[in-house]
């Protein structure tokens, strides 16, 4: 390890403190004297990671990056360079990179579970917060650090059960994450003064508690709303997504680990100016804690138009199944899709605000099925609508990308699998956004981002800037 700066200094003695050490044996669990945990390794890169940005806004703080028409303003904001976010890029030609990597980059380089072939989330984790590849006893330390936070406070698993069935399983996600907040240690640090440059390191044990709790919190939800409410015992020697199915309930099957380990990973991170990613970002620039933060970051995915939308394409296709029967034709579906979009709603699963293409999620999850389940009736109904959508769709001119998202496939591989109750999937999104989105919360922490603060006009305002006379 190079000698630390002055900086980094401050960081070794943070990391010393007992916050962090109830946890040094988990974490050194399976890890090797010559490999520093996760912690270390952030304590290690994050000097350099300062003085970059640094040496970046003296050079060139002043280069104009883009233009800002008033149709984007009105637009929503689409494509205004605006956002700083380390993890990943999209590209509307090629789709997500993490850190660099493709998904089938990222699916090869990734440590494995023990006879695996999908890669492990928390070693996307790693990889989105140090831009390096873990190895795999990295990867285990942790998992196993992962477990041995996950138990849950008393409070918030009375909050769970005291919630109605009726209440939507994301909901009850939201409120559950923002009962976390008592055992914020950000909180607590900030509320004794902690120096601003040592705040990353509670935000990182927030951040590791967070991600560690959300399986069982999840799995407490799925069990009270749809089983019978009890929920199994975390496995200490086991990687986060085995654990996770065995809480819901499916850990003997080892395809719908691995289809797991693929869905953590392949939703976890998708640019940081999508709603759940930027409310993320967003709330934490004001220093509310990370429990907070995702808990808003949740809210944004629970709507329709964002992580919701997984749900209503399952219920379009069965719908569209129970209306056209077993035997569908292309013909039958080209008239469904034209019923759709004639009645005034979109076809669900297919444009993306970005993409331009065939979103590489959804051909990763693609491919999964043509392995596991090639004979699926689901399947082949889902790619029959790959084969037609685009080209309807392309006729109607008012979907400027007429390929499937991510959306598109993740639902009939979770019916294949047992999971039935397709109003919990977004859940499960939530789980796997929470891995991408927290951290560049502790990146934000680390290089000391702003509040952020962008500047509003009224319509008369955007009248006078651009020399237009509105209507009377």
């Amino acid at each position: 390890m190079p000698a630390p700066s002055r900086l980094a200094s401050s960081f070794v003695r943070a990391s010393q403190r007992p916050l962090a050490a109830n946890y040094l044996r988990a974490t050194r669990l399976y890890s090797t004297a010559k490999e520093p945990t996760l912690k270390e390794r952030l304590i290690e890169l994050f000097p350099s990671e300062i003085e970059k940005v640094k040496a970046l806004r003296k050079a060139k703080g002043s280069t104009v990056i883009g233009e800002v028409t008033l149709d984007q303003a009105y637009g929503g904001m689409r494509g205004i360079k605006g956002l700083v976010w380390e993890g990943s890029v999209l590209d509307a030609e090629e789709g997500i990179r993490f850190r660099g990597k493709t998904i089938p980059e990222v699916q090869a380089a990734l440590p494995k579970a023990p006879g695996g072939e999908e890669p492990l989330p928390e070693g996307l984790f790693w990889l989105l917060l140090t831009g390096e590849v873990p190895s795999e006893s990295q990867v285990k330390a942790l998992s196993a650090e992962l477990a041995a936070r996950a138990s849950l406070p008393q409070h918030v698993i009375d909050l769970i059960d005291g919630c109605p069935a009726t209440l939507h399983p994301m909901a009850q996600f939201s409120i559950a994450i923002n009962a976390l907040e008592s055992e914020s240690a950000f909180t607590k640090a900030y509320e004794k003064g902690v120096n601003k440059r040592e705040l990353w390191l509670y935000a990182y044990e927030d951040a590791i508690d967070l991600i560690a709790k959300l399986p069982p919190i999840a799995a407490k939800i799925y069990r009270n709303v749809f089983k019978d409410g009890k929920v199994a015992e975390i496995e200490a020697d086991k990687d986060y997504s085995y654990n996770f199915s065995k809480l819901l309930g499916f850990s003997s099957n080892e395809e719908f680990n691995e289809l797991m380990r693929l869905y953590l990973t392949i939703h976890s991170d998708h640019e940081g100016g999508n709603v759940s990613a930027h409310t993320t970002h967003l709330v934490g620039s004001a220093l509310s804690s990370p429990f907070l933060s995702l808990a808003a970051g949740m809210n944004g995915l629970a709507g329709p138009l964002h992580g919701r939308a997984n749900q209503e394409v399952l219920e379009w296709i069965l719908e569209m199944k129970s209306k056209i029967g077993s035997n569908v034709t292309n013909e039958d579906i080209e008239k469904y899709l034209w019923d759709t979009l004639n009645a005034g709603r979109v076809v669900p699963g297919y444009g993306h605000a970005v993409l331009r293409k065939t979103d590489p999620r959804y051909t990763a999850q693609r491919k999964f099925a043509l392995k596991h389940l090639p004979d699926y009736d689901l399947f082949k109904l889902v790619s029959q609508i790959y084969e037609v959508a685009p080209v309807v769709l392309t006729k109607h001119g008012k979907t400027k990308n007429p390929w499937p998202n991510v959306d598109s496939h993740s639902g009939v591989l979770l019916q294949y699998y047992g999971m039935t109750e397709e109003s919990y999937y977004t859940v499960l999104f939530g789980v796997a956004r929470a891995i991408g989105v927290l951290p560049q919360y502790i990146i934000d922490r680390a290089l000391g981002m702003p509040i952020e603060r962008p500047k509003s006009f009224s319509t008369e305002a955007y009248a006078k800037l651009v020399g237009f006379e509105l209507p009377k």
